[in-house]
């Protein structure tokens, strides 16, 4: 069983994610209309943010989480379809089933992501959508070579204040080369497409995302042939797989 990590208390006791757009954009092509109705399971819930997205949708929504689901509850007590458990992912066992069960920006933090999607799968209903959204391998070089080695050898042993000083420097300083040379139709460049999304993100949000990075005890960069293993045509139809900004991968699929 996976281990409590005190990273992700500390991370969602500070910040908060209220980009709606940006989940929309990551469950793509499924919509939350979609949701209408539908009995549905968060796999990884954090804070709760993507819960009181769905909940004015769905019929109901079970959050699961191993290292905040106190955060979550409380996040979420505005709304009576909300039950957040905690628990393990990879091996908790639900007495039910679930139209809709996602997993997004949580799969590649786990001890092991193919472990987990094979887990939470058993929780979709038969003719149910299963979504996830993970970090890919392409497109990822500087993430997992440079801060990955930093974060292991140096980042993760810091105090989380002082991480959290270093996070806001990082962020604001990424600022000058994202409005210059960014701005150009240079398309070759790393994270070319990612820091359009950036753009678009305010300073909090967007120091949010440096600080996941830096603060992550583990990060799995996963390959376009493993999430098509994950949505294979046996198991899954209708299966959707896209790179998202040049670093992630959307997928979703019917389940048989």
């Amino acid at each position: 069983m996976q281990k409590k990590q005190s990273e992700w208390k500390w991370q969602w006791t500070k910040v908060y994610d209220d980009s709606k757009w940006l989940f929309t954009e990551w469950i793509y092509p499924n919509k939350l209309k979609d949701f209408k109705g539908k009995t549905v399971l968060d796999c990884g819930c954090g804070c709760g943010q993507h819960l009181n997205f769905v909940a004015p949708y769905c019929k109901q929504v079970t959050g699961i989480d191993l290292n905040t689901p106190r955060i979550a509850k409380k996040n979420t007590r505005q709304h009576k379809n909300v039950k957040v458990v905690e628990g393990d992912i990879a091996k908790i066992r639900l007495k039910k089933k679930f139209d809709i069960v996602y997993s997004i920006g949580v799969l590649h933090h786990t001890d092991n992501p193919s472990k987990s999607f094979n887990n939470i799968k058993k929780m979709v209903k038969k003719k149910g959508k299963l979504i996830v959204w993970v970090y890919s391998y392409e497109g990822n070089f500087l993430n997992r070579t440079a801060v990955e080695f930093l974060k292991k050898h140096i980042l993760l042993r810091l105090n989380k204040n002082f991480l959290w000083v270093i996070s806001n420097i990082t962020a604001a300083l990424m600022y000058i080369p994202i409005y210059t040379i960014y701005l150009l139709p240079l398309r070759f460049l790393p994270f070319y497409q990612y820091f359009q999304n950036w753009r678009k993100l305010g300073f909090k949000r967007n120091n949010q995302n440096v600080f996941d990075k830096l603060n992550a005890p583990q990060t799995f960069f996963i390959k376009k042939s493993t999430v098509k293993k994950w949505f294979n045509p046996k198991e899954f139809a209708k299966v959707h797989i896209s790179h998202y900004k040049g670093v992630s991968w959307r997928g979703s699929g019917v389940l048989k």
